[in-house]
Formats: C-alpha cells, structure tokens, sequence
C-alpha cells in the first residue's frame, strides 16, 4: 500500500527567516504563553488518532528510496511506476553542487550518491545528463564505487556491478558461535542480527541479476583502486586480522562442498522465518526486510510465495506519496510519538482522565510486549514486558521506549489503576535487570559491548554494538525518580557513577539517539533532577554553563550531525524548535528557568512558531546509526517544544499566581518532577 498525504510537501524546505528576529532581553507576556500553548496542544488533539495513538512520519536519507529502487530491479520491476516516482523524490533531494547527502546540509556522502546514480540510471535518467556527469565526477574522485561501505556493495554485487568476493562474507555458520565466546550473533546489535542473517544467506547464495550494459554503472568504477576488501593496512592489528579472516572465508566457499553449509544456511534460513513473527517485517526496520526479500528468493521461494508478498506488502507500508513523488520511512515510531506527545500535553495541563489521555494510555497498555524476545538470552527467566519502537516488533522491546512509555502513562489516570500498576510493576523489573555491568543502559540488549566486533568487514554501519549512553542510562533515572527512587539506590547509583565517567570536559553529555550534546545533556539534567540530585552539584552546573555557552544570538539552540564527525561543531548548528525546546527543558530542570537563557529561549520559540502552534524544522535531530544515518521524526517540531513552553509556564507562574492569589498543586499519578499548570487551557 502507498500512503497519500493531505496537505502541503512535508520535505527539507527552507529555513525559516523568524530566527533573524534577534530579542536580546525579552520579556515572556503570559498571554502569549498561553495562545501559543493553546495553539500547538490544539494541533497535536486534533491528529490523535481515533484509536488514541500519534505517528507521525519518521523521514530518512535518500538511501531509502535507492535501495527501494534497486530492490525492484532485482525483483525485473525497475520499469515499474513506482519506481519513477521513487527517483523523483530522490532527484529532489540532490545537493545543489552535485550528489547526496545523509542529512540536509551534510556533505556529499559517496555511498549515498552511488546509490542514487544508480537507481536513477535504472529507470532511464541517460549518463549523459549534467546532474548525472556532476555525481559521476564526484563518485570517482571520491574512489569509485568500489569505495562504497560494505552494504552498498552488497546491492552492487546482488545486481552483476561487482564481484560477491568484493563484499564481506558472513558466515551463516555464525549462529552457532557460543554466546560465553564474545563473538555471537547475540554479541552484535539486535538490529545488526536481523540485518547479517539473511546477508548471511545471500554471502552463501550468492545471487545475482545480470543487467544490461546500457543499465550498468561500469562508467563509477576507478580500475586503478582495489575495493577495502582487497587491502589491508600495515603492521598487526585486529583489523587486517578479520580482512585476513574474510579472505579464509571466501576460499572455503569455493571448495567446501554444498552439504557441508547446509546446517548453517537452514538456521539462519529458521532464525530469519522465526523472527518475521509477531513483527512488522525482519526486525520492522527497511534494510533488513529489504535483505530478507533477497534472501529469501535466493533460497528459492517464487515473487507469489506469501512470505515473500507479506515481506513487500510491509516494505509498501512504509511509502508515503505526494505530489508525484514516493519517498519512504525507515520505520515507523507510534510508540514513541505517542508516549511524548502524551507527556507533552500532561504538561500543557490536559487533565490525567482527559478522553485524549486515557485514549493514549489505554492503547499503551495494550501493545505491552508479553512474548519472549531476544534478549532473554542474557536475561533468562526474567519475566517479559516492555514496549517496541513500533507498532509491531515482539523480539525487540527498547529500553527507551519502555521508560518513556511508564512516563506517559504515569500522567494519565490509568496509572493508578491495577492494569497500569502491574505493567509499571513488570516494567520496572525488567528495566532494572537489563543495566549493564558499566552500570549505564543500552537500546534493546545488555552488555553487548565487545569493542573487538567494531573491527569485522561489515561492521562500517557503525553500530554493530549496542552499549551503554548517557541519554538512556539517564531517562532511565528519570522514570526512577518519578517513582521514589533516590541516588542512594545501588541501580540509580551506578547509573550515576556511569554518567559522571561519561561527562565530557565541557560539561555536557554525547546524545547517542539524538543530535547531540544538546540531546544528551537535557537528558542528563532531567534525569538527574528526578532523582532528587540538588542542582547545586557542580557537574549540573557545568552541564548547565554549557547549554547557556552554546546558545545562539537569535536565543535559539541547534547542532549539526556534523558534531558525530568533529567535536568542533559540539552545539553548533541551524537552530531548530526541537534542540531549542531540549535546552530550555534542561535548563529549567537545572534550576534556571528565571535566567535569561531560558527566557531568550522561549522567546525564540513564541516568535519563530505559526500561527498553527507548529514549527518549521526541516533539519535531522534524530539519529539512527552515528555518522551513517539520522533521521528526522516530523512531530518533534511539535511536542518539545508544547513540553518545553508548559514546563517554563509552570515553573514561572509560581510568581504570576502569587500576584493573582493562585495555587500551583501537581496533578496526575507521576508527578515527573514538573508541576501541572496551574490554569488549564481551553482545549
């Protein structure tokens, strides 16, 4: 299915001018507090869908609609329509000196750029064009294709544009490595896994659609420059050690005989069938459902077979067309749009028995996760609970979504009931059982930090582990303290000492989900506030000193993905509605809501937003894989900011209702260390 969307083009358009409207001393008139409040919680209400819950588009790089296209050729479908709108968006995209980028205003990124000369080659752009001559002037002084990361080369080798044996190899044989050995299939990301078993079966495969010349991309490749597959650095080191290994691996292909794989490529056939249940595709993200497809034609299963078609069906789920133009999302984030929008809108003073908020909680509730998942490998008898990233992924309940969702649900009057008391119950346990022996919290598994796997052919995703980071180890300090948890507990006070090891000199937090160190810091102070820490600690106050260090002249805040590649861009960026609203909330939880930073902030905010209640922010502040993937979540622009705006009402309206004879009591089952507001707005 192709999703159409009502409205005007939700792409990368162009920055706002608002922000140039410099207020140096601004003064917050509580009436327009409370219209600009009252403007955006109207917006969010009225896209709550029937059955309770938020999604809004989680938008990626360009890769997605390549690889999309590419996929179709392997399938003989590149003349298909869709894929001609799929490059219409894709030719959209392109920098305006020539190639592709992986976020906007990023650089010409080589990998990115292959893809799409391909895909746009595939469905009938001549090499010829000047946008193609451009790209293809850059991929070559760049290295070529061959110079593409090891996952690009897959898609070239899968389509006859270069050898398998110009690809890392990846035994399907791994499945049977002990975990206790530190170099298992559970040793890697989840998402690592479900993306390297069905590469696995294609390294064994070995597939191949032979294209025509006139299709081919001959013209990217630089004969005079080996692929990383073929070289290896000087001296002794792990690196050349597994480049050594993955040659030993391509001469056993060719002379192990057949029979001898078969047990390797059935369990990871079994292991990848085992996990298309009770998910929304191979671990309901698109590289590995793309993977999954060519594996499982590789295995012999026909374009007709109902894996195969529930398989596109889920990949055509994540399309969403406009104008003539398919783009596609890498995933979809329900559970995490609506646990925030939830909180945002607690904040902003909708009552806990609000229809809106027991809506969201009563869907919430229901999509606790109750089966086995990976993770019980390391966690065995622990019972099961949690929440996934999306609508459906039972093998993958994520931390951060879990702690997000008991904060949700804790600012809505289900939470006192015994439905939400037992998942909170459940939650807290299984939260508590999955912190790492560094005593900080990863996304989805524990301890799955062996620095050694960085170093294997395939793991240049950059993300082929999954350990501890300052921004979940914290919000999982948050959702403590919101339930009575004080520093002196042994959970809380070893996520502490993770967090104090992890501080950078500047003050300020890594935000490993987010982009950046304006991510990772606002988590830190809110988590830190919520477990009772007094403010006066002086890493809150530097961390603090560094959010009001990096703010910029026109009172906003923004930092570029750049910041993951060069500490010199650490808090520098376009600034946005979504990083703005984190260090307003980091400051106010810092104890600095009557400074002039948070002011120059809010005002910021009130000036550059529509007359709608939303913001305009085309930038990437999320991430998915540092230096290789962000992503921009479209409601962002929304509920950070409504958060941020509610939280600097409440903490400042203490002296406006002292003026007017006012109380400020909290309301709602989890306080989270912010007061209700005192004056609820009209819906």
């Amino acid at each position: 299915m192709i999703v159409k969307l009502d409205g005007g083009k939700l792409g990368r358009g162009a920055d706002t001018d608002a922000s140039s409207r410099i207020d140096r001393s601004p003064s917050i008139a509580p009436e327009d507090l409370d219209l600009g409040l009252s403007a955006t919680r109207r917006w969010l209400l009225d896209r709550q869908r029937d059955d309770g819950h938020w999604v809004g588009e989680l938008e990626g790089d360009t890769i997605l609609e390549s690889e999309f296209v590419l996929l179709l050729a392997a399938l003989g479908r590149e003349d298909e329509e869709v894929a001609v709108k799929l490059c219409t968006y894709l030719f959209e995209q392109r920098l305006p000196e020539g190639g592709w980028a992986i976020y906007p205003g990023g650089p010409f990124d080589l990998s990115a750029s292959v893809k799409a000369y391909f895909a746009l080659k595939l469905v009938g752009v001549p090499p010829d064009h000047p946008v193609m001559a451009r790209v293809r002037e850059l991929i070559l002084e760049a290295g070529g294709a061959q110079a593409s990361n090891s996952y690009t080369r897959f898609y070239l080798a899968l389509l006859g544009q270069m050898s398998y044996d110009d690809c890392p190899y990846v035994p399907p044989e791994l499945l049977f490595v002990p975990i206790r050995s530190g170099l298992s299939l559970y040793d890697m990301s989840s998402w690592t896994r479900t993306m390297v078993v069905p590469l696995s079966i294609l390294s064994v495969q070995r597939p191949v659609r032979h294209l025509p010349a006139e299709k081919g991309i001959a013209e990217l490749f630089r004969p005079d420059l080996p692929p990383p597959s073929r070289g290896t650095g000087r001296g002794l080191s792990w690196a050349n050690v597994f480049v050594a290994v993955d040659r030993c691996f391509k001469w056993a292909h060719r002379i192990v005989p057949r029979a001898l794989r078969r047990p390797g490529l059935e369990a990871a056939h079994r292991w990848m069938v085992d996990h298309f249940e009770r998910s929304e595709g191979l671990g309901a993200i698109f590289p590995a459902m793309v993977y999954s497809v060519f594996a499982l034609r590789s295995l012999g299963y026909e374009d007709d077979h109902p894996l195969i078609r529930r398989a596109m069906a889920q990949l055509e789920d994540l399309m969403i067309e406009e104008d003539g133009a398919v783009r596609v999302q890498p995933c979809v984030s329900p559970t995490w749009d609506t646990a925030i929008a939830t909180i945002a809108l607690a904040d902003s003073g909708v009552p806990a028995d609000d229809p809106a908020m027991t809506g969201a909680a009563r869907w919430l509730l229901d999509r606790e996760i109750r089966t086995p998942g990976d993770w019980q490998l390391r966690r065995p008898g622990l019972e099961a609970t949690g929440w996934a990233f999306e609508y459906r992924n039972d093998h993958y309940p994520d931390i951060d979504d879990t702690a997000m969702v008991l904060l949700a649900l804790g600012r809505t009057a289900l939470a006192g009931g015994p439905e939400g008391r037992a998942a909170t119950d459940r939650a807290i346990a299984w939260l508590l059982a999955m912190q790492n022996r560094d005593g900080g919290w990863a996304a989805f598994d524990v301890d799955i930090d062996n620095q050694l796997l960085t170093k294997v052919p395939f793991a240049d995703h950059n993300a082929i582990l999954d350990p501890s980071c300052a921004d979940i180890t914290a919000r999982i300090l948050e959702i403590l303290g919101s339930l009575g948890y004080k520093a002196d507990h042994p959970a809380v006070a070893r996520g502490l000492e993770y967090l104090w090891a992890t501080q950078e000199p500047e003050g300020c937090w890594y935000g490993r989900w987010g982009v950046n160190y304006i991510y990772g810091t606002w988590q830190v102070l809110l988590g830190l506030q919520a477990i009772g820490l007094p403010m006066s600690h002086p890493a809150v106050q530097r961390a603090a000193d560094w959010l009001e260090s990096v703010q910029q002249e026109d009172g906003g805040w923004g930092e570029s993905c750049r910041s993951y590649e060069d500490p010199a861009w650490m808090g520098r960026g376009v600034t946005t509605a979504s990083q703005t609203a984190w260090a307003v909330n980091g400051l106010i939880a810092a104890g600095r809501a009557h400074g002039a930073s948070v002011r120059r902030g809010v005002s910021f905010l009130l000036r550059t937003q529509n007359p709608d209640g939303t913001w305009d922010e085309p930038q990437f502040t999320g991430t998915g894989f540092p230096k290789v993937f962000y992503l921009r979540y479209h409601l962002y622009r929304i509920y950070f900011p409504l958060m941020a705006l509610s939280r600097y009402r409440a903490a400042v309206s203490g002296s406006w209702s002292a003026r007017a004879g006012r109380a400020a009591p909290r309301t709602g089952a989890l306080a989270c260390g912010v007061p209700a507001d005192p004056r609820p707005l009209e819906a």
